[in-house]
């Protein structure tokens, strides 16, 4: 069974980063494609980032194009999404997700507050 398990969030000052992890299992990692979605207090679901099988090609989000960046380890079964240049409304939980498969993991919170 797909298992996604998501690290990396925290609280965090406006202009700051943080690296969201997933680390996956339970399928053939290297033959999908993975997203990054995120849901906002009061806000729906957003499609944030995605990246194909080997990584060749990714799509963002308006809201997120230049600040971040999706990225992927088929040997770790990881992928990644680096957020740079925080802002408050980015607070959200932060999923990652296999949709070809329908898999979702149980979020990782991101707070941006001074």
């Amino acid at each position: 069974q797909v298992n996604l398990v998501e690290s990396g969030g925290g609280l965090v000052q406006p202009g700051g980063s943080l690296r969201l992890s997933c680390a996956a299992s339970g399928f053939t990692f290297s033959m999908y494609s993975m997203s990054w979605y995120r849901q906002g207090p009061g806000k729906e679901r957003e499609l944030v980032a995605d990246i194909t099988r080997v990584g060749r090609f990714t799509k963002y989000a308006d809201s997120v194009k230049g600040r971040f960046t999706i990225s992927r380890d088929n040997a770790k079964n990881t992928v990644y999404l680096q957020i740079n240049s925080l802002k408050p409304e980015d607070t959200a939980v932060y999923y990652c997700v296999v949709p070809q498969l329908g898999g979702w993991g149980q979020g990782t919170q991101v707070t941006v507050s001074s």
